[in-house]
């Protein structure tokens, strides 16, 4: 399996600004590259590809149009350019909204890939040789498990982090018969089939103020100053300092969720619909899409099994099979036809266990008549 180990960069002032320096030439060749592409459509009706682009990266560099220390970066950013027109033209041709390639400005293009380890970049101890850069101070706060195949510097807030793409081992658990169905929510961050609620921290909605006032700062200094420039890095941390919480709080309750259970069963849920809703601040703070991605590879690399089901009705069924209309104001189930009475949420999360255990069976959501018991064993 591949993992990311992201760690923080300290460099010294005069290395900052080479990185800086290093960030800006790969950004004008991601738009020569880009503007190339699109002059040789318009002209000549010529679609270029990355090796035709690839092949003028000797001669440029020998000219010293091209000063990007490291071969195989300068490889890596047309690559980009690449990916970026394949997406188009596969957005295009599922009839999504196009998106046509953009030009980026430097202060928007923030890393640069190292795609071979090695070749421009070493790991020393508590020391990264980056090519261009020299020998840069990082802090090893957990160690790098596996063998290193890529590496990323990145620019974030105005601080500098090293990402370590390495290939692992699978490394299985224990085997637990224990099963689980989650019902994600807003009110509550998700309610297990046993009953467990997990509390929505908020932290979106919590850091508002402080946001408030960052954002205001911004407005007032004057476009192209330095003042404004250090508000908008104060915002930009601001942001970052929200985005590390949201996702600590989701890699704790992930790996305990998967430490503890063999089988996990969540909604397939169109969260992209969701948040074109007017519900859609409280799902972005909620990262319900960063939470099934984290179960997703935590349970491949555990042997346990996370298992989607179809999300329609889990909140309006009860588990006899039985329609429950409710509103979204409804909190509690009250079905007529078993006399089943219980939170709306809880109800919801066995549901998704039972489609899940459904499923395995290959049997369809119509065939379970009866309620499952929660001590039932997992499949």
């Amino acid at each position: 399996m591949r993992f990311a180990f992201k760690y923080r960069l300290y460099p010294s002032p005069a290395q900052s600004q080479l990185l800086a320096g290093e960030l800006r030439e790969a950004c004008s060749l991601y738009n020569a590259a880009l503007e190339e592409r699109i002059g040789a459509w318009k002209i000549c009706r010529k679609s270029l590809n990355y090796y035709d682009q690839a092949n003028q990266l000797k001669a440029m560099r020998a000219d010293g149009c091209l000063t990007l220390a490291n071969f195989s970066c300068c490889q890596d950013v047309l690559r980009r350019v690449d990916k970026t027109f394949k997406a188009f033209f596969a957005r295009v041709k599922r009839g999504a909204k196009p998106g046509f390639p953009r030009f980026k400005p430097s202060r928007r293009y923030d890393s640069i890939t190292f795609p071979s380890y090695g070749d421009g970049c070493k790991l020393t101890r508590n020391l990264l040789r980056i090519q261009g850069a020299g020998e840069i101070k990082v802090k090893l706060h957990r160690p790098v498990e596996g063998r290193i195949k890529t590496v990323s510097v990145k620019r974030e807030a105005g601080r500098w982090f090293a990402v370590f793409s390495v290939e692992c081992e699978v490394q299985p658990l224990t085997p637990s018969s224990r099963a689980t169905g989650i019902d994600l929510g807003l009110t509550s961050f998700a309610i297990l089939a046993d009953g467990t609620e997990i509390e929505n921290p908020r932290h979106y909605r919590e850091a508002e103020a402080r946001l408030r006032r960052a954002q205001r700062k911004v407005t007032r200094r004057k476009k192209g100053s330095h003042r404004r420039r250090k508000a908008v890095r104060e915002l930009q941390r601001a942001h970052a300092h929200i985005l590390n919480q949201r996702r600590d709080f989701l890699h704790k309750q992930s790996r305990n969720l998967i430490n503890k259970h063999g089988m996990i069963a969540v909604e397939d849920l169109n969260v992209k619909g969701l948040a074109r809703t007017n519900l859609a601040k409280s799902v972005h703070d909620a990262g319900w899409s960063i939470f099934i991605a984290m179960l997703a590879y935590k349970a491949e690399n555990a042997g346990r099994q996370l298992l989607r089901v179809d999300p329609r009705g889990t909140s309006q069924t009860c588990l006899c099979g039985a329609n429950v209309a409710k509103t979204l104001r409804d909190r509690w189930h009250d079905c007529p036809a078993c006399g089943l009475s219980a939170s709306r949420d809880h109800v919801s999360a066995q549901l998704i266990l039972s489609r899940a255990r459904n499923g395995l069976l290959g049997l369809n959501v119509e065939d379970a008549v009866s309620c499952v018991p929660q001590e039932a064993v997992a499949l």
